[in-house]
């Protein structure tokens, strides 16, 4: 960590570093299909940043993109496969893994399209069926 707000992060191998500046919009878990498939576990734990606090440092020219929809573009690094971030334009945010940024102190809030939960997590946050209606979902909560 260079300040108490300014958190270092890479990929798995270390070509691709960045920094993240401020604080984030939102942590959390998201449980959807997507989600999942793509960080081959139960559940993603993300952390969503304004793209300006995002700063490649190293390796750009090692990021590769996929968008299997509109509404998400993955990023990885091509020479270890890491993934790293995913922007999501329609919210105008960018959500950097929070397993990439080590120092960042992970407070997750909120669980989203948690209808699609492998994992069942009781810990006391919000649980939305998909996410809530600020940002374009139901906003339906579910139970625990």
């Amino acid at each position: 960590m260079t300040t108490p707000s300014t958190y270092c992060g890479s990929c798995f191998c270390g070509a691709v570093r960045f920094t993240v500046s401020g604080a984030p919009e939102a942590m959390g878990y998201c449980h959807c299909e997507s989600c999942r498939h793509w960080s081959a576990g139960p559940v993603n734990a993300f952390s969503l940043w304004k793209p300006e606090c995002l700063r490649i440092t190293q390796g750009a020219d090692h990021i590769r993109t996929y968008s299997k929809t509109p509404d998400s573009v993955r990023q990885w690094c091509d020479r270890c496969g890491g993934h790293i971030f995913t922007e999501h334009p329609a919210l105008g945010l960018v959500d950097v893994y929070v397993a990439v940024i080590p120092e960042l102190r992970f407070a997750p809030e909120i669980h989203v399209h948690y209808q699609e939960a492998r994992m069942h997590m009781t810990d006391g946050l919000e649980k939305f069926r998909d996410v809530p209606l600020e940002i374009g979902g139901s906003g339906e909560r579910m139970t625990e």
